[in-house]
């Protein structure tokens, strides 16, 4: 797939962007750096260092950085466009190192989080604060015309949004630094303020943009650490009951005694919708699928993704259909890539459903929210969904236990010789070996 993916790519040309993929090379260091050879290979190299490439760049040297669930389809080959070579990573937090010569606003020394997408600020769907959708930071032509328009530029997320350097590394360049990073307060913990590069906003938009409001039941598809944190948005929203589904015991549990909310097991309960209308009879107000597509249940999906007679299983998206009220509304924040077969088209125009795509969290439109409203009155603390540290060097066995969900392992704080020693309460740093095995 990958091979065919660039192939086209490449035909087709890129698409004009108003910023560059490729950086400059530091002359006088390296750095070490997560990076993709294949699908389930993945190794920290030692690399060259970005450099300042264009005047409104700034280069952050990383402080903290994490994997994330959507990284596991790069991980098995499932995101087009991947080449030997990328350095992966969308989430990370740092300190400005450099700052090119049209950078005013920013300090070298100073404390930032970047945004997971790349915008340049300047096109109308920046100007609204939509990030994710910018026009101007995606060269990629596959992208476009798979989907008719291309989302933002990520970091460290293949060549189908951009082919960005990611953050799982020492240095990242950023470009247009001061409006893709957000300065932070010196008083808050990094556990705290990483997070806002992606699971915040994107978990508070699944929410916010789904429209849950006060006596809501909601099902929440997937406990990962975007749905766990989707069941906390949730909570907040005044959502009446939380439901979560998952078939990870330790997820179910996390989810069960540390939020407060009903569990279904879909390995013990192989019928969910069927075990929602036992709990609800009316059915749910809101679903929201925080899962996953490359996991089809059914042999049927299994079979057909295998042929590649699909790239992606609807069935977590029928679940909703199905367990919903008429009227009610589903949310779409997973991760989904290309085509599904078997979609319940009649269920979504029968009962009169809101099917939402959330789409890819418009980072700019909630961080600052977050930290001001929610985290620093302690409204929302993230470090609930922390689980474990690890160093940067452990990266690639990282992202087979995390794919395995190994020791229920949620969030992950990555740190690299440049972070501070853990805050309080938050774990302390340990080796993947010691609690994966």
């Amino acid at each position: 797939m990958q091979a065919v993916a660039n192939a086209a790519q490449n035909y087709m040309g890129t698409v004009p962007t108003v910023v560059q993929p490729e950086y400059k090379r530091d002359p006088e260091r390296t750095m070490k750096a997560l990076v993709w050879f294949g699908a389930r290979d993945v190794r920290v190299v030692e690399v060259p260092a970005p450099d300042i490439t264009e005047d409104e760049d700034v280069i952050v040297k990383v402080t903290g950085t994490t994997i994330c669930g959507s990284d596991l389809h790069l991980y098995h080959g499932e995101i087009m466009t991947m080449q030997k070579g990328d350095i992966l990573g969308h989430e990370f937090m740092g300190v400005v190192d450099k700052v090119g010569p049209n950078v005013k606003n920013l300090k070298v020394g100073q404390r930032v989080v970047a945004s997971f997408q790349i915008i340049c600020g300047e096109c109308d769907y920046c100007k609204q604060k939509l990030s994710s959708m910018c026009d101007k930071t995606n060269n990629s032509s596959l992208q476009q015309y798979m989907y008719g328009q291309a989302d933002a530029g990520f970091f460290g997320y293949s060549h189908f949004t951009g082919g960005f350097p990611g953050g799982q590394a020492e240095f990242v360049r950023v470009p247009k630094g001061e409006i893709n990073l957000l300065p932070l307060p010196e008083n808050v913990p990094d556990e705290k303020v990483l997070y806002l590069s992606d699971i915040l906003p994107t978990s508070f938009h699944a929410v916010a943009d789904t429209g849950v409001t006060k006596g809501d039941v909601v099902g929440v598809w997937g406990l990962g650490p975007i749905g766990q944190c989707v069941v906390r948005w949730a909570k907040l929203m005044g959502a009446s009951r939380v439901i979560g589904i998952d078939r990870i015991p330790e997820r179910l549990a996390f989810a069960k005694e540390k939020s407060g909310i009903e569990v279904i097991d879909f390995k013990e309960h192989k019928d969910v919708t069927k075990r929602i209308y036992e709990m609800v009879p009316r059915g749910l107000d809101v679903a929201i699928d925080c899962g996953s597509f490359h996991e089809p249940k059914s042999m049927s999906h299994k079979v057909q993704k295998t042929l590649m007679l699909e790239t992606d299983a609807p069935e977590t998206i029928n679940e909703m259909l199905v367990s919903v009220r008429k009227m009610g509304r589903c949310g779409i924040i997973a991760a989904y890539a290309g085509f599904a077969n078997g979609f319940n088209v009649g269920a979504l125009m029968e009962k009169g459903i809101r099917l939402i795509g959330n789409g890819q969290a418009p980072v700019h439109k909630y961080w600052k929210e977050i930290l001001t409203d929610y985290i620093i009155p302690g409204k929302f603390d993230p470090t609930f969904i922390v689980t474990h540290r690890v160093p940067l060097d452990d990266m690639a066995k990282l992202y087979e236990a995390f794919s395995q969900r190994k020791s229920g392992v949620e969030k992950v704080f990555v740190e690299t010789k440049f972070s501070s020693p853990p805050s309080p309460g938050c774990p302390k740093p340990t080796r993947v070996h010691e609690w994966a095995m």
